[in-house]
């Protein structure tokens, strides 16, 4: 695999977790939530995340990424889901709409790393159409934080 390739391989990589791990996030969160309709959204975001992680494993082994290689373990979570368990048994639905703010923060940063990088026009196309998604999820979870917290 040519430099080139290699580099945005590894950008989809890292993005493939940060979605492996945002999936498995917004699972836990649904399960652990008590609000209907927080529960629905937090739902459909994991789908979300696993149908871009999708996406992006499809893109990368494209570009000659072994199909076997980096997948997320669901034990080494990271890049701001790292809390998110906690979040749960301590503080009720603000503090897990906190942790999910977190989350997509650590996740627009990481798109937006990988959008950085010189990329072919369909990667940067599918990548910018999911940090949109990541974004409007980041703003919804943001409002509601705040209006949880003004409540």
């Amino acid at each position: 695999m040519e430099e080139q390739n290699k580099r945005v391989v590894s950008a989809l990589e890292d993005l493939i977790q940060v979605n492996n791990d945002g999936n498995h996030g917004y699972k836990t969160a649904a399960d652990d939530i008590d609000n209907p309709a927080y529960k629905t959204l937090f739902y459909g975001y994991a789908q979300q995340r696993a149908q871009f992680a999708s996406e992006l494993t499809r893109e990368a082994e494209l570009m000659g990424r072994d199909p076997d290689a980096g997948e997320s373990i669901i034990g080494t979570l990271h890049r701001g889901w790292i809390n998110i368990k906690s979040a749960f048994t301590s503080g009720g639905s603000e503090a897990i709409l906190g942790e999910c703010e977190t989350g997509d923060k650590a996740a627009l940063e990481a798109y937006e790393k990988a959008l950085a990088e010189p990329l072919p026009a369909n990667i940067e196309s599918l990548l910018r159409t999911q940090h949109q998604s990541v974004l409007e999820a980041y703003n919804k979870i943001k409002t509601f934080k705040n209006v949880s917290a003004s409540a």
